[in-house]
């Protein structure tokens, strides 16, 4: 974008699609039956999202946006994305079709042996099964192989996990449609401003301003960790889903403790689309057709499913909540207002884990590539592994800051802001604070 161009009101999702230049991120985007037409209509959601993400009309400096480096970044970044999604092909399909066999294989060697007895090796067989689905949502549900030549159609966004298939594809805390209004539009568009509702460090004030000893607070956070995913992250979705489909102000979403509460009507919705299909499929129904072996293979079972659950609650805490969040790791004040802009966000908000092979992506639940997954969220699991090295040698170009390290280095970073320790870098757009 020339320097002086005006921005004019204008919804993240476009902006994304300019800079990206994805054929993923169309008009499609804003239609009602991604997010099931029963819950929010075409219109309500595009209003939603063009008063969430509205920008003001603003003259971009020539201090500010002008230098050419900033758009010869985002004109090499568009060129890695198209040429990573063109290069898509049978081996990614291959690729998608191992993982999920191996989750399928971890869960039912996980069920097989479960009725024997409580023992760590099942449980921890049925939580890998879990949260290799949650692996297989987040990419499929970003579209990442909708466009991918020969894809089956399983494989792709609106079919995954879509109505009865959610028993099938992705059976968890979480309702499907509120999670994809929830992660991929309010995160991935709004990433570290007030409007995104993943930004842990204004969620976790209460606890971060608690007249309690640091250690206290990292004990709670540890506990927390074991059920976050039903206590706080499931009803946060509906939550997310709620404000939008009643076009409330960001400041005044229903919280997880208000969408958990069964007596209120918000409560109940919780209980009904996100809750009670989990505990009655996973703790009830499952360890029910063990009966036959009898009572006490039953209730092995379903000793072995919470204790899974509690591993794969951990595991995700582990994975997901570092990414960004850190004091390395920025907060936006204002929305972006250009496409180099949104560029820099997803970098500087971001921090990657060690990645490399399968295997260890696979434990890292392939969100070792979060600052590739923000950039590019519609390629496909092995395409972030080609786009890594590309993109860092582009960061070291145009010396733009790539943050990496373990995840177990990060999750140290994270538990520092989220006890009060350290705070979070802010500015109101990334660009003031590069040469760029």
């Amino acid at each position: 974008m020339a320097a002086g161009d005006k921005i004019t009101k204008h919804n993240a999702a476009v902006l994304a699609a300019d800079l990206l230049d994805a054929e993923l991120l169309d008009a499609e985007l804003l239609d009602a039956e991604l997010l099931d037409a029963e819950l929010l209509d075409e219109r309500s959601l595009d209003e939603a999202m063009l008063r969430d993400a509205a920008f003001n009309d603003a003259e971009l400096s020539h201090s500010e946006l002008s230098n050419a480096a900033l758009d010869e970044f985002v004109a090499e970044l568009r060129t890695i994305g198209t040429e990573l999604r063109r290069a898509a092909g049978p081996a990614d399909i291959a690729h998608l079709e191992r993982m999920d066999r191996r989750g399928r294989l971890a869960t039912a060697l996980g069920y097989a042996t479960a009725w024997i007895a409580p023992n760590p090796l099942s449980a921890a067989a049925v939580a890998a099964g879990t949260t290799t689905q949650w692996m297989l949502m987040h990419h499929i549900g970003h579209k990442g192989y909708d466009k991918v030549p020969g894809v089956p159609a399983k494989y792709t966004s609106k079919v995954f996990a879509r109505g009865r298939r959610r028993w099938l594809d992705w059976m968890d805390w979480i309702t499907p449609s509120a999670w994809h209004l929830e992660h991929d539009h309010a995160h991935h568009y709004h990433l570290g401003e007030d409007g995104d509702p993943d930004l842990l460090e204004r969620n976790t004030q209460p606890l971060i301003n608690a007249p309690i000893p640091r250690w206290s607070k990292r004990a709670i956070l540890g506990g927390f960790a074991g059920v976050w995913k039903w206590a706080y992250y499931a009803p946060s979705t509906i939550g997310v889903e709620r404000q939008k489909r009643q076009r409330l102000p960001v400041a005044d979403a229903p919280t997880s403790l208000e969408m958990l509460n069964p007596t209120t009507e918000q409560g109940r919705e919780t209980w009904k689309r996100s809750l009670l299909p989990n505990l009655a499929i996973r703790f009830a129904l499952i360890p029910a057709c063990f009966l036959p072996l009898g009572p006490k293979a039953a209730r092995n079972v379903l000793l072995n499913v919470l204790v899974a659950d509690v591993i794969a609650n951990l595991h995700g805490f582990l994975v997901i909540t570092p990414s960004h969040t850190a004091a390395d790791l920025y907060r936006f004040e204002e929305p972006a207002d250009a496409p180099g802009e949104f560029a820099l966000r997803q970098i500087l908000g971001s921090a990657n884990y060690t990645t490399g092979g399968d295997t260890n992506d696979h434990l890292h639940m392939w969100l070792n590539y979060q600052i590739e997954h923000h950039l590019w969220p519609d390629l496909t699991m092995l395409q972030y592994q080609a786009a890594q090295p590309r993109l860092i040698e582009l960061c070291e170009k145009y010396d733009v800051p790539y943050v990496q390290e373990s995840v177990l280095a990060r999750m140290a970073k994270t538990f520092r802001i989220l006890d009060g320790t350290d705070q979070m870098l802010s500015t109101k757009q990334a660009r003031h604070v590069l040469s760029l």
